[in-house]
């Protein structure tokens, strides 16, 4: 997982230069003295900016590049705003063996994407839109030559992340690009090492959760409240899938969660404004990206002017919606199979330059930790009423929960309060469950495993309506910046 990069701005095209107009006069009632603060301030971004193309010179090599885009035909049309395909790969190889052990960064590097992201931003340069793609997606390769072997391949199913084994960077874009019709504009890939720099050389970065999060495989233990976490501690952080039985998507979360975070210490910590500042932070990251050609100096100044005037509201954040969380494909395995409806209108609003956070609506439903979505249920049908099995299991699964769609009867047909029975390390699964059962009973019971079970009782009326309260919120379940920050 990589942080939110500063993605550069489009080039400006070169015009003959124009004769000024004369100044006009100060609109009456306005003080002189705010016409020349306005004036002194101009002058003194000029000169900023000018003092900042010179330090940072030669800045470009220190970017090792990649030509994703060569050869590249029949691609989409161009849309308005800038798109970025932000890939983060392992490079675990180039961190020291004692911070290895450390961060539990054992074993060998899978050459292939860890997290990929489309980063928007608006022509304006006001907004940054992020949608994250969910490595497990299921995905259908052009046709493509392998890297390795040299051997042609036709197009062929993969999970998405498979795509840069395969074909590095170029055939990372080109399936991206088939599966979005989004026209990528500048590609950026980060690795481990990139990403740890980039969190120390700001002085850390601050989040904060409700409970505790520990992750025994990477060796996150936090404890609930506010951290400021440094480069290793936040990779731990960004990194875990199994803090809960939502994995992947919920890593998703916490990704978005660390770069609103990381955002609005960039944006308030004075960097931007600091060329001396800027160069030393730029240095300090760059030495461990690849990026196409374009991404240089020029771009990364005038991203950076940009950039001062982002907050942590400027940005939002959203994962491509699902419709299928166990997509079989044989030979692939289970994947995550996308919504085609939903996600053609996230990517149409990309290509509009439109907000997503424009199309969420208001929802009445009770907030949960978990979505319903990745919430496994089995039914059993607790008293001698024919068929209430079935209806609970109907209810639930409209509401969006995973159900197996075959209740079964109970041992004790002669339950009379609802039972939701769950592992106790899927507790909060159990209590996003036990929410849409009003008056339900939540028993712990070891072993069980991560499917849940509903033993229905006699004082079952009805499913309450639930949705995830974190970051599933409307249409697209996006979520700004400043929604996720600590408070």
């Amino acid at each position: 997982m990589s942080p939110l990069p500063t993605p550069p701005r489009s080039p400006r095209p070169r015009t003959a230069p124009q004769r000024p107009p004369r100044p006009s006069a100060p609109p009456r009632g306005k003080p002189r003295w705010v016409v020349r603060t306005v004036t002194t301030l101009s002058v003194v971004v000029l000169a900023a900016a000018g003092i900042g193309h010179a330090v940072m010179s030669g800045l470009d090599e220190d970017i090792a590049r990649v030509d994703p885009f060569r050869d590249m035909k029949n691609r989409p049309e161009a849309g308005h705003g800038m798109n970025i395909l932000l890939v983060g790969t392992d490079g675990r190889e180039r961190i020291g063996a004692r911070e290895r052990e450390r961060y539990r960064l054992g074993g060998a590097p899978c050459h292939c994407t860890d997290t990929v992201m489309i980063v928007h931003i608006s022509a304006d340069r006001d907004r940054a839109s992020v949608i994250s793609l969910p490595r497990d997606s299921y995905a259908v390769t052009p046709p493509h030559t392998d890297r390795v072997s040299g051997e042609r391949h036709k197009g062929h199913p993969l999970k998405l992340n498979a795509a840069y084994a395969e074909g590095g960077p170029r055939l990372t874009v080109r399936t991206v690009e088939k599966m979005t019709r989004v026209k990528i504009d500048h590609y950026l890939e980060v690795d481990f090492t990139s990403f740890m720099r980039t969190v120390d050389v700001v002085g850390g970065v601050e989040i904060c959760t409700g409970r505790p999060l520990k992750d025994g495989r990477t060796g996150l233990d936090l404890p609930a409240g506010r951290h400021t976490l440094k480069g290793g501690q936040a990779l731990q952080y960004v990194r875990s899938r199994h803090v809960d039985g939502a994995s992947d998507l919920s890593r998703m979360r916490r990704q978005q969660h660390f770069m609103a975070a990381l955002v609005d210490r960039v944006t308030s910590s004075g960097v931007l404004l600091n060329p001396m500042r800027f160069r030393d932070v730029t240095r300090a990251v760059l030495g461990s990206v690849r990026a196409d050609e374009g991404f240089g100096t020029d771009e990364l100044l005038d991203l950076g002017r940009a950039m001062r005037n982002f907050s942590p509201s400027s940005s939002e954040f959203a994962t491509v919606p699902i419709a299928d969380m166990k997509y079989a494909v044989k030979g692939v395995g289970s994947t995550l199979k996308w919504d085609a409806a939903q996600s053609e209108r996230v990517f149409d609003a990309l290509r509009r330059d439109e907000p997503l956070s424009a199309h969420r609506t208001p929802d009445a439903a009770l907030r949960v930790p978990v979505d319903p979505r990745r919430v496994r249920v089995q039914v059993e049908n607790g008293t001698r009423t024919t068929g209430l099995g079935r209806r609970v299991d109907a209810a639930l699964a409209a509401t969006g929960f995973d159900t197996t769609r075959a209740p079964v009867n109970a041992a004790d047909q002669g339950v009379r309060r609802t039972v939701v029975a769950y592992d106790p390390r899927w507790d909060r699964s159990a209590k996003s469950l036990a929410a849409a059962l009003p008056g339900s009973e939540l028993r712990a019971v070891k072993g069980q495993g991560a499917v849940l079970r509903v033993i229905a009782g006699a004082d079952f009326e009805k499913v309450r309506k639930v949705r995830a309260q974190d970051p599933e919120r409307g249409e697209f379940g996006v979520v700004r910046g400043d929604e996720v920050g600590c408070s």
